[in-house]
């Protein structure tokens, strides 16, 4: 049985080579040891209410950084974030979306739902690797998160 408590990171990605490949650059820097993949928005917002599969996740173990894609099935990443974002006990939680699109309102929106980042996947292999691992090396080493 998987420990959902000691996650660290939740990936919201419905791409499973993206997942792959995000996990990848995470572990050559060692950061990729507690982590769980949700593959559409309505995982994601069960594994952060402790809802469903995830019911007896303990809620005040939250991970400490959520990757979340934009475009998702079920649920879409904006309302993922909408959700977390606007509940009292979920809002301080670092959500970097991580998507394609570099679209203007896709942007504006995430931003004014309360995303603390916004990182666009390159398409190059070597710089979508990179990227992710810079993104993790931020949000799991560098960052201070808020403390409970």
């Amino acid at each position: 049985m998987e420990d959902f408590n000691a996650v660290e990171i939740l990936i919201v990605e419905d791409n499973p080579q993206d997942a792959e490949l995000t996990i990848r650059a995470l572990r050559k820097h060692n950061l990729a040891n507690k982590i769980c993949i949700a593959e559409d928005g309505a995982e994601a917002l069960d594994f952060i209410f402790c809802k469903g599969k995830f019911a007896g996740r303990d809620f005040s173990k939250s991970p400490k950084v959520i990757f979340l894609d934009l475009k998702l099935p079920k649920i879409s990443g904006l309302e993922v974030l909408q959700e977390i974002k606007s509940n009292l006990l979920t809002k301080s939680l670092p959500v970097v979306m991580i998507t394609s699109s570099r679209e203007d309102p896709d942007i504006k929106k995430a931003y004014e739902l309360g995303v603390n980042s916004y990182v666009v996947k390159p398409v190059n292999f070597d710089d979508f690797l990179n990227a992710m691992s810079q993104t993790g090396l931020y949000w799991l080493l560098v960052n201070e998160p808020l403390k409970n």
